[in-house]
C-alpha cells in the first residue's frame, strides 16, 4: 500500500518512521503540503492518503481524491468534523481515525492550562525573567477542595476527572451515556448543575451539531463567578464572542485553550512576522487571564509513537478487507 501524507512535521516524520519497520507492507511518501482541492490531484497512484485534524477534507477535495484514484482517507487524530462524510460515501471512499492515542496526554495538558492560569504561572514567567520578583497579580486559589466539572467523560474526559480527583477536588460531570468506572468517585449531574456547582470546569467533547457553542452567553452566565475554563477538546465547543464578552465582565478567573475557533490558520505555524488583522486570538491574548497554546495537548512522545501505529493499523486492516472499529461513517 502507498500512502500520501500531508501537512506533516519533522516530529510527524520521525514517528512514523521509527516504527515504519513493522510495516513493510506499506510505502509512505511526506508532503510538508496540507490537504485541500488543490493538493488532492497529487495523491494520484496512492491507495491512500493520511491528514490530520486541520485539513480541508471537504467535498471538493474527496472528489478530486476520488478522481485520483484514492480508497481511503486515514486521519492522524481522533476528531473528524473537518471531514465530508456524506462525499467520502457517495465516493465509496472509506475514513479511518485514531480515537484513542493517549487520553493522559491531553488530559494532563488541561490539568497544566488549568494551573498555569490559576497560579498565573505565564504572568510569573515574564515577571521574573525581567527581575521583578513582586507577587502582584500572581495570586491564585487551591484546588483542594474544590469542585470540578468534567463535561464529557469518555476516555479523555475520565483521564481529567481522575487527575483531579487526585488533587482532591470533588468531581462532577455531564455526558449523555455516563462513565460507570468513574462512579466511586464522580458524581454525575445535568449540565446546568455542573455550570453552577463547578470551580474548574473542562471540556472534553466531540464537536457535533448539539456541542457546537454548547458554552455561550447563555451558558457562561449560569457559571460561579470566578470560575476556571479549560477546552482542550474542540474550539467551536465555545463560541468566542461571548467568551470575549464574560472575560470583560469578569466572569473568569480564568481561562485556558488548547484550542479555539479561529486556530485552523495558526495550528503548528510560525507566524511570528505576521500581522493579525481583526484577530480573535490576539484579542484573547490581551487577557492577563487567558492562556493559550497551539493545539499541542496530544504532543507527546507516548501519543506521537501510538498515532502512529494506530493509524498504521489501521491502513493494514483496510488492505486486507477487514472491518475496523475506527472506521468513521455518516
Amino acid at each position: 500500500m502507498k500512502i500520501l501524507f500531508y501537512d506533516t512535521k519533522s516530529y510527524d516524520r520521525e514517528s512514523f518512521d521509527n516504527v515504519l519497520d513493522q510495516y513493510s507492507d506499506i510505502k509512505i511518501k511526506y508532503l510538508e503540503a496540507d490537504l485541500g482541492p488543490i493538493t488532492a490531484p497529487l495523491a494520484s497512484g496512492y491507495d491512500a492518503v493520511c491528514a490530520f485534524v486541520s485539513s480541508d477534507v471537504g467535498e471538493e477535495t474527496i472528489q478530486a481524491l476520488h478522481e485520483a484514484g484514492v480508497k481511503l482517507i486515514l486521519m492522524r487524530c481522533a476528531g473528524f468534523n473537518n471531514v465530508d462524510l456524506d462525499s467520502a460515501k457517495k465516493y465509496k471512499i472509506k475514513v479511518l481515525r485514531v480515537p484513542g492515542y493517549s487520553p493522559e496526554a491531553v488530559a494532563e495538558h488541561a490539568m497544566a492550562l488549568a494551573l498555569g492560569v490559576n497560579r498565573r504561572l505565564h504572568k510569573a514567567y515574564v515577571k521574573v525573567r525581567e527581575n521583578d520578583f513582586s507577587l502582584q497579580g500572581l495570586q491564585g486559589v487551591n484546588f483542594h477542595g474544590k469542585t470540578a466539572g468534567i463535561v464529557g467523560t469518555g476516555r479523555i474526559g475520565a483521564a481529567m476527572a481522575r487527575i483531579c480527583h487526585g488533587f482532591g477536588m470533588k468531581v462532577i460531570a455531564y455526558d449523555v451515556y455516563e462513565n460507570q468506572d468513574l462512579k466511586q468517585f464522580v458524581t454525575y449531574t445535568s449540565l446546568d448543575d455542573l455550570l453552577k456547582k463547578s470551580d474548574l470546569v473542562s471540556l472534553h467533547c466531540p464537536l457535533t451539531d448539539e456541542t457546537r457553542h454548547m458554552i455561550d452567553h447563555d451558558t457562561i452566565a449560569k457559571m460561579k463567578d470566578g470560575v476556571i475554563l479549560v477546552n482542550t477538546s474542540r474550539g467551536a465547543l465555545v463560541k468566542t464572542d461571548d467568551l470575549i464578552e464574560g472575560i470583560r465582565a469578569r466572569k473568569f478567573f480564568g481561562v485556558g485553550l488548547d484550542v479555539y475557533e479561529e486556530e485552523a490558520t495558526n495550528v503548528f505555524e510560525n507566524r511570528s512576522n505576521d500581522i493579525l488583522q481583526h484577530s480573535t486570538t490576539a484579542r484573547l491574548l490581551s487577557f492577563p487571564n487567558v492562556m493559550i497554546t497551539s493545539h499541542q495537548g496530544f504532543f507527546t512522545k507516548e501519543a506521537l509513537t501510538a498515532i502512529a501505529e494506530i493509524t498504521l493499523d489501521n491502513a493494514r486492516t483496510f488492505q486486507q478487507g477487514s472491518r475496523s472499529a475506527n472506521e468513521v461513517t455518516a
